[in-house]
């Protein structure tokens, strides 16, 4: 698929959805750095027309390459973007929990469970297109901490 998107990029430079595609497939891919880039082309040759969830995207890029500070302000839009997907919080809340902040990871934990009653990402469905074992890890080890119980 990348290189289809590339050779799709090669004859349009101008392609925003392409290059948004692009950047979910380098996301998805374990490149969160080229996925950054290529998603903020699309949103630099678009900027009026959103082509995706770009902001959640590019915060969870910033998410898989563990730099969570840069996460948290995109994630945080990304909700506020559209507050009835459960992806920005899943990943929210494990960023949250990866930086030690649990009160606000089991707040955004209760936040997510009103969007829907699966708190962690089905494993066989939503964390699969992640390559890289690592960054499901990374996910789903945030989840279960958000979502641990206080003690």
């Amino acid at each position: 698929m990348m290189a289809l998107v590339d050779r799709a990029l090669t004859f349009n430079p101008s392609f925003a959805r392409g290059w948004y595609s692009s950047g979910t497939l380098r996301l998805w891919a374990g490149e969160p750095d080229i996925a950054i880039e290529h998603v903020e082309t699309a949103r630099r040759l678009s900027p009026r027309a959103t082509v995706g969830p770009s902001l959640y995207r590019i915060g969870s890029a910033h998410f898989l390459g563990r730099r969570f500070d840069e996460a948290v302000p995109k994630l945080i839009l990304a909700i506020q973007e559209d507050p009835s997907q459960p992806a920005p919080y899943r990943f929210l809340a494990a960023c949250y929990a990866h930086m030690g902040r649990l009160d606000d990871a089991r707040e955004i934990i209760a936040r997510l469970r009103a969007v829907t009653s699966a708190a962690e990402p089905d494993v066989s469905h939503d964390v699969p297109h992640f390559r890289k074992l690592e960054h499901r890890e990374l996910i789903l080890s945030g989840l279960r901490l958000a979502a641990a119980e206080k003690t």
